[in-house]
């Protein structure tokens, strides 16, 4: 038995006397005293705990920052009615902002009633969200005594990666729709893939003549050429050490899940198969052979409870997992970091390997505090970060300067953007027959 608020009032103010107040209720020892009787009393009308019953029900997946719904179905299997404090209890991350406890419930229940209620959350952070039990505290009609009991009551709620970038899709798939246009008219590129014939028309590239299909028509005739279709992406996410720096709000890894998830919906659509691996010195995450339909889904899941490691990035290892899981030629979209040690002794020495078999594009999380730094001016103390800024930048630069000179193609922009620029950088290479 619990001694409520009520009845601790009652016998710190000695209106009643109450010699001994221990866990038990046989620990009053003015056993004929008025409080005494009112507290066992209160206590034997109070609906047992030990007998209710619980079922849960509600969404099982919500993505990160969304609002999600958990409910409680209560069922009363005794003879009293009860009255009672329950608390459903979920990780503080999944709490919506501004409320105390949502996750506290008053309820009154008939005897053999049912009663369900509903817990809202919102998630702040990715993967699995668990509760593990539901405690149950009941009232006596007087309410100066209740009974209270834990019943694991077990529920899980998959939280996703959020895709803020989903917003672009239709926008890029767009561009990917007046590329098929724009190629058929003004020429092929390297390796894209023959269409058809059509009448010459004034403005078109005279190296798309047809001679010989002219020659036996009245007019000239033209060949046109569409993007390459069904070829390889294959998404790297480093999951090293640097994907946990913190550019903003966020550490860098949610940053180049958002733009492999928009990399990956837009590649799909353009016909092209995408795998996705997550590495730093294990494979954390793989993601292949899915049919466009089941690819985002597939993506989202596979994303949802990775976490940075604060390990370096084992290069040698990445380098031979890419070749291993992708032996034909395709594209091979890394998303990593431009720090100078890391890429200089680690991807720099492994990146021969990767560009003699595939074609490589590196994208990474530039932060906008450089530029912030960089521009700063005034005081002594805002002088030494723009040069800090400057310097920073500067070697930036020249890391990425020197993947270009082997040959990739280099993504380096703010949180914001890396998911456009790195559709945009997608997008050229598959109307310049790159892929």
């Amino acid at each position: 038995m619990a001694l409520t608020g009520r009845t601790a009032l009652l016998a710190a103010l000695g209106s009643l006397p109450v010699a001994l107040l221990e866990p038990s209720w046989l620990g009053v020892a003015a056993v004929n005293s008025p409080l005494a009787v009112a507290m066992m009393c209160d206590y034997a009308l109070a609906a047992p705990v030990r007998k209710l019953r619980f079922t849960r029900s509600g969404d099982t997946h919500v993505r990160q920052g969304e609002m999600a719904e958990t409910s409680l179905q209560l069922t009363n299997t005794s003879s009293r009615p009860l009255r009672a404090l329950l608390r459903d209890p979920w990780p503080p991350s999944n709490a919506v902002p501004g409320t105390t406890d949502a996750a506290r419930h008053r309820v009154e229940v008939p005897a053999g009633g049912t009663r369900e209620l509903h817990t809202q959350l919102r998630p702040t952070r990715r993967g699995e969200a668990v509760a593990h039990s539901v405690t149950v505290r009941s009232y006596g009609p007087l309410g100066l005594v209740s009974r209270q009991a834990t019943h694991p009551v077990p529920g899980s709620l998959r939280v996703l990666p959020p895709f803020h970038s989903r917003r672009l899709l239709a926008a890029k798939t767009a561009r990917l729709r007046e590329l098929d246009g724009r190629t058929s008219a003004l020429g092929r590129g390297e390796g894209t893939e023959f269409d058809s014939l059509r009448r010459y028309v004034p403005g078109d590239d005279t190296r798309s003549i047809d001679w010989r299909a002219t020659a036996r028509r009245s007019e000239v005739a033209v060949r046109t050429w569409r993007p390459e279709r069904d070829r390889r992406v294959l998404i790297v996410l480093d999951t090293g050490r640097t994907s946990a720096g913190r550019v903003g709000d966020a550490p860098r890894l949610d940053a180049t899940m958002d733009a492999a998830l928009l990399l990956a919906a837009l590649a799909s659509r353009a016909g092209d198969r995408v795998d996705l691996l997550a590495f730093d010195r294990e494979l954390r995450a793989q993601v292949r052979g899915r049919a466009a339909p089941q690819l985002l889904p597939a993506l989202v899941d596979s994303l949802a409870s990775l976490e940075p490691q604060l390990v370096e990035t084992d290069a040698r290892g990445l380098a031979a997992e890419i070749l291993r899981s992708t032996p034909r030629r395709a594209l091979v979209v890394l998303l990593t970091t431009l720090d100078t040690t890391p890429v200089e002794e680690g991807l720099l020495p492994v990146l021969g390997r990767l560009t003699d078999r595939h074609t490589l594009l590196v994208a990474s999380v530039a932060d906008p505090r450089l530029a912030e730094m960089a521009a700063a001016r005034g005081t002594v103390e805002k002088v030494y970060q723009a040069a800090a800024g400057h310097k920073a930048q500067a070697e930036r630069d020249r890391t990425a300067g020197l993947l270009r000179r082997r040959g990739v193609t280099v993504v380096d922009a703010p949180p914001a953007d890396l998911a456009s620029a790195l559709a945009d950088a997608y997008l050229s290479a598959k109307g310049a027959g790159k892929l």
